[in-house]
């Protein structure tokens, strides 16, 4: 196998390259998301293993080397294309100062792929992106089979949200609004209590995506007041959408339904065949009530009642004893580090 840096003219068309993918591209390995975590001190790596594009995000870790993330990637469909591939890209990071590399393939998880994961020396990790296991909906049919295939409770709750007055519209990325939907995203996340970053990073994430036409925000009104929003994206023949809040006192039920529809049928307009809800509890506690993010699991799985579950993710040892350090203590202190400096997630 042929593994190298991408060349100038071949980042110049990266998309069209992630694209060509096994997996079909993910968002998450786009160009647009590589630009963005510039933003969190990331440095884009574009690497050409064969046919497969690979964007690398990569930090220096002072003394120790070089970490290697490969969100949602590597764009693999297959654990036998995956095992092909680690052997050439593990020597190429070594080459390169690399001592450890997480990657999060989108290979469904099963008892083979997770024994396969373990023989390839894979050490499994914490996810970062929040879709290790998520809610798939098909859309490739015309829209009225796609309204039909939902879950009875997701299409009563649209109809219901119709009925009584609620209304979304697709908004511009500009400042004001901007503002209205990361301060209804902060209340939500208060209210979940999970970590969002700051308003200037998430700013740019959306305007970013929305100018190069891949994003979209959207809010839906009740008696002319913002109740719910989403930012949705689309890549390819895939879509999901990232960000969601809604106001914590609940005004007009299926809101939050009639606005992911209206998500729907911006991403199948747009060339989408499969709109990934963006994560869920793993199958088998998404009926569990004790399990944090039990809301959320009960709300897309209205829409699906099947959860998909992928492998998660892995980092792939390439210096044995740096790792070790990393594991024992090194990604503690970094990230300690980080919140102190930075007020920001490391990752």
């Amino acid at each position: 196998m042929s593994i190298r840096f991408a060349t100038d003219d071949e980042i110049a068309n990266w998309d069209a390259k992630i694209l060509a993918n096994p997996d079909g591209g993910n968002v998450f390995q786009g160009s647009e998301f590589a630009e963005q975590k510039q933003l969190t001190k990331w440095k884009p790596r574009y690497i050409v293993a064969d046919d497969l594009a690979i964007t690398v995000h990569e930090k220096r870790i002072t003394i120790h080397g070089k970490m290697w993330y490969i969100p949602k990637g590597p764009g693999v469909k297959t654990v036998v294309q995956l095992g092909n591939l680690l052997p050439e890209l593990q020597k190429f990071a070594h080459q390169n100062g690399v001592f450890a590399i997480k990657i999060e393939p989108e290979i469904e998880k099963s008892d083979d792929a997770l024994k396969a994961f373990h023989e390839f020396g894979l050490r499994p990790v914490s996810p970062i992106q929040p879709n290790a296991s998520t809610v798939l909906i098909d859309l490739s049919p015309d829209l009225d089979t796609v309204m039909t295939n939902l879950n009875q409770k997701g299409r009563h709750a649209i109809r219901r949200a119709e009925r009584d007055g609620v209304t979304v519209k697709q908004v511009e990325t500009n400042e004001e609004n901007c503002h209205m939907f990361y301060d209804l995203l902060a209340d939500t996340a208060a209210g979940h209590k999970f970590f969002i970053r700051s308003y200037e990073y998430h700013q740019a994430f959306w305007q970013r995506y929305a100018s190069s036409g891949h994003g979209q925000l959207f809010f839906a009104y009740f008696d002319g007041k913002i109740v719910a929003g989403a930012f949705a994206m689309v890549f390819g023949d895939k879509s999901t959408y990232k960000d969601g809040a809604s106001i914590r006192e609940r005004t007009a039920y299926g809101a939050s339904h009639l606005l992911q529809w209206n998500v729907i049928k911006w991403a199948k307009e747009s060339g989408s065949k499969q709109h990934d809800l963006c994560g869920a509890p793993p199958s088998d506690r998404i009926n569990d009530e004790s399990h944090p993010h039990y809301g959320v699991g009960r709300f897309k799985t209205s829409f699906n009642k099947q959860v998909t579950d992928y492998v998660g993710a892995f980092d792939i040892v390439v210096r044995p004893g740096q790792y070790i350090w990393w594991t024992k203590l090194g990604e503690r202190t970094v990230k300690s580090f980080w919140w102190r400096v930075y007020c920001d997630s490391w990752y």
